[in-house]
C-alpha cells in the first residue's frame, strides 16, 4: 500500500475544523513535499517527523512521499500534526495497518526522539471533532485532562510515537486520561473589606447585574482598584457553553492551568499600561494569537490608570466593546475571536494624582482636562457606568466594626438580577441587559411610558446625552428594576440610571 489517511484538526482562531493528512509513498528520488498551505512549522515537520520515526526503531521509507492536508484551501498553522503525519507516513509504507485509526483524531508534537509533546488549543480541536460526529481521539499525555473535558468523546493519551505504533499493531492499550481535577473554589478578594464607597459599591452591582461597562474616576486611594478587582467576586460562575468558549481561548493562548479542568470563574485581565495594540485585542504573525479582551470574554477587562495607556491601544477596543468579538485580519486570512467582556476603567483626575486643592496639587485646570482628555469622547461613549468617587474619611477607614457587605451577599442579588433578565430575553438569545440591542427597548412592549423618561428625553434633546448613551441608561434602568424585584423600570430607576451614567449621583 503506498496510501494512507489520518485524521487531524486545524484551528482558525478559536474555531477547529477538522483535516484529512494525506501520504502518498511513489517511486524516485526521495525527498518530502508537504501541500495544503503549511505554515513554516508544518514545512519543519519533515525533520521532526523523520527523526522521530528512526529513533523509535521504525524503518523510513526511501521513496518520494507527498503529504497534502484537506482542505487544501485552509491554512494550517502549528506542530499539532507531526504525530498524524508520522502515522500516515508509516501506513503509506506499510509498516502499519491502519484500520485501528479509523474515524479516530490524532494529536499532537514530536520531538527528535519520538517523544509526544502537548501542543496549545487541544480543547477546541477535540471539541470540533466531537461536532463532526467523531467520539475517539488520541492526544499527547499532557493534554490528555484538557480534552477529557469536552462530553461525548472517548479521549486516549500517548507519551512516544512508539506507544503508538505498538497500539496499532498489536492492540496494547493507551494511557487513561487522569481523573478530573476538584472544581476551584471561589476565593479571590472580598468586597467587604472595601471601606465606605457607597456609591463605587452601587456602580458596581449594576454593572455586575446587567453586564455593563463601568468607569471610575477619583483621587489616589480612592479605592477604585480595590472595587474594580472584586467584580469578579460578585459576577455568577460561567454555565457549561460559557465556560467552554473560556477554556478553548485560554487553551488556545496556552494559558490553560494545569489539571484540564473548565475555567468556571470569570476570567480578570489586569493588563500593564504599557500594553500594545496586539496584546490587547489580539494579533502576531501567521495565527493572530487572543489579546486581552478576548482573554476576558464573558469576565472582566480591567484599565488601571487608563489615561497612561497608548491612544491607539483604546480606540482599538471600541469596535470589541461594541460587537462582542475581534476580527483580526492577516495576509493568510482572516481571524475571529469572542469579546464578551466588562470594561473598567480607573483613572485619577490629574497626572500629580495628589489629593486636590491648592496646598498639594499643582496641576492647572487645563492640565486636568487634557490627562483625562486622553480617554476619547466615542470610548467613553461606550461606557454604561461613570462614577467619580469621593475621597475617603478617616471615620470610614479606621472605623472598626464598619465593615462592608460580603460578596457573597452581592453576588446573591446579581444572581437573581441575571436570572430575570435572562428569563426575559430567553427567546432572543441574550443574557444580560447590555446585550439587548437599543432599538428593542425603544419599541413596544418594551418601550417606557414618556413620563418615565421625559429627563432623559430632555438630556437627549440637549445634546448633553448620545443616542448611543440614551439606550445605554435605558438598558441600565432595567438592570436597576432588576435588582430591585420589579417587572419593568419607573422613573426613579431611569433617574438612578442617568446620574450613573452622567457621573453625577449623589
Amino acid at each position: 500500500m503506498s496510501y494512507a489517511k489520518v485524521l487531524c484538526v486545524g484551528l482558525l482562531g478559536v474555531t477547529g475544523h477538522v483535516v484529512e493528512v494525506e501520504a502518498d509513498l511513489a517511486p524516485g528520488l526521495p525527498a518530502v513535499v508537504i501541500s495544503g498551505l503549511p505554515d513554516t512549522a508544518l514545512h519543519e515537520a519533515r525533520d521532526r517527523v523523520r527523526a522521530a520515526v528512526v529513533n523509535s526503531g521504525q524503518r523510513w521509507p526511501n521513496r518520494r512521499i507527498t503529504l497534502n492536508l484537506l482542505p487544501a484551501t485552509m491554512p494550517k498553522f502549528g506542530s499539532a500534526f507531526d504525530l498524524a503525519i508520522a502515522v500516515a507516513l508509516l501506513g503509506g509504507s506499510g509498516e502499519l495497518p491502519l484500520l485501528p485509526l479509523e474515524r479516530v483524531v490524532v494529536l499532537g508534537e514530536l520531538g527528535l526522539d519520538g517523544t509526544v509533546r502537548p501542543v496549545r488549543g487541544v480543547l477546541p480541536m477535540v471539541a470540533a471533532a466531537a461536532r463532526a460526529g467523531l467520539e475517539r481521539v488520541i492526544v499527547p499525555v499532557d493534554n490528555a485532562a484538557e480534552a477529557a473535558v469536552v462530553p461525548g468523546v472517548r479521549v486516549r493519551a500517548v507519551d512516544t510515537l512508539h506507544r503508538l505504533v505498538e497500539f496499532v499493531r498489536d492492540g496494547t492499550p493507551l494511557i487513561e486520561p487522569p481523573a478530573p481535577a476538584p472544581t476551584e473554589g471561589p476565593g479571590g478578594p472580598d468586597l467587604a473589606e472595601v471601606a465606605g464607597q457607597a456609591l463605587g459599591r452601587r456602580a458596581l452591582e449594576v454593572a455586575a447585574a446587567g453586564g455593563h461597562h463601568l468607569a471610575l474616576f477619583g483621587p489616589p486611594g480612592a479605592g477604585k482598584t480595590m472595587l474594580a478587582e472584586r467584580l469578579p467576586s460578585i459576577l455568577p460562575e460561567l454555565d457549561d457553553d460559557a465556560a467552554l468558549e473560556v477554556t478553548a481561548l485560554h487553551s488556545v493562548a496556552g494559558l490553560l492551568p494545569a489539571g484540564g479542568r473548565l475555567l468556571r470563574r470569570p476570567p480578570f485581565q489586569a493588563p500593564h499600561h504599557t500594553a500594545t495594540v496586539a496584546s490587547l485585542v489580539g494579533g502576531g504573525s501567521g495565527l493572530a494569537r487572543p489579546g486581552a479582551v478576548s482573554l476576558a470574554h464573558r469576565g472582566v477587562l480591567f484599565l488601571d490608570e487608563a489615561p497612561e495607556f497608548g491612544r491607539g491601544a483604546l480606540e482599538a477596543l471600541r469596535q470589541p466593546l461594541e460587537h462582542g468579538r475581534v476580527q483580526l485580519a492577516r495576509s493568510r486570512g482572516g481571524t475571529e475571536y469572542p469579546a464578551r467582556t466588562q470594561l473598567v476603567l480607573a483613572a485619577n483626575p490629574c497626572p500629580c494624582a495628589r489629593p486636590a486643592g491648592d496646598t498639594y496639587c499643582e496641576c492647572s485646570p487645563l492640565a486636568r482636562r487634557r490627562y483625562l482628555g486622553r480617554l476619547s469622547g466615542p470610548l467613553l461613549d461606550r461606557i454604561d457606568v461613570q462614577v467619580t468617587l469621593p475621597p475617603l474619611r478617616a471615620a470610614e477607614l479606621m472605623e472598626a466594626t464598619a465593615t462592608g457587605e460580603p460578596s457573597a451577599a452581592v453576588a446573591a442579588r446579581v444572581a437573581a438580577a441575571r436570572r430575570a433578565a435572562a428569563d426575559r430575553w430567553a427567546g432572543d438569545g441574550w443574557r444580560v441587559n447590555a446585550e439587548v440591542p437599543g432599538h428593542r427597548l425603544r419599541h413596544p412592549p418594551w418601550r417606557l411610558p414618556e413620563r418615565d423618561t421625559r429627563e432623559l428625553r430632555g438630556r437627549l434633546d440637549s445634546g448633553s446625552l448620545s443616542a448611543r448613551g440614551f439606550d445605554r441608561v435605558v438598558r441600565m434602568a432595567w438592570t436597576i428594576a432588576d435588582l430591585d424585584g420589579r417587572d419593568r423600570p419607573q422613573a426613579d430607576d431611569v433617574r438612578e440610571a442617568i446620574q450613573l451614567r452622567m457621573g453625577d449621583a449623589a
